[in-house]
């Protein structure tokens, strides 16, 4: 018998944590955006957020597609896992009722 255990919950919880990180990546490509130069310290600090804003930009997309195809494939892994263990827990009820009825294994 194998010892493999899944924790579903916390993968969906990691799931939900990248469709958070997504929607940040898609929402604001500027994270000084609504900032002035005074309350960011200076000119220069702007400038330097909107050059890195600029230069995100640009693998933004692919890397936010990235983060929402595997926020999608642990969100399925874990309907996987629990539906695994459903049928097995059921398999072995049913093997268990069979065997209090002395029909044996089949």
């Amino acid at each position: 018998m194998s010892d493999l255990k899944a924790d579903t919950q916390r993968i969906r919880e990691c799931s939900r944590a990248l469709q958070r990180i997504y929607h940040s990546f898609t929402d604001r490509a500027n994270p000084a955006e609504d900032f002035s130069p005074a309350e960011l310290g200076n000119q220069r600090i702007v400038d330097a957020f909107d050059e890195f804003a600029s230069n995100w930009k640009i693998h933004r997309k692919d890397l936010a597609e990235q983060i929402e195809t595997l926020g999608t494939i642990t969100w399925e892994a874990a309907k996987s896992y629990d539906a695994i263990d459903a049928e097995l827990a059921a398999a072995l009820r049913r093997q268990d009722a069979k065997t209090k009825q002395g029909q044996g294994p089949s």
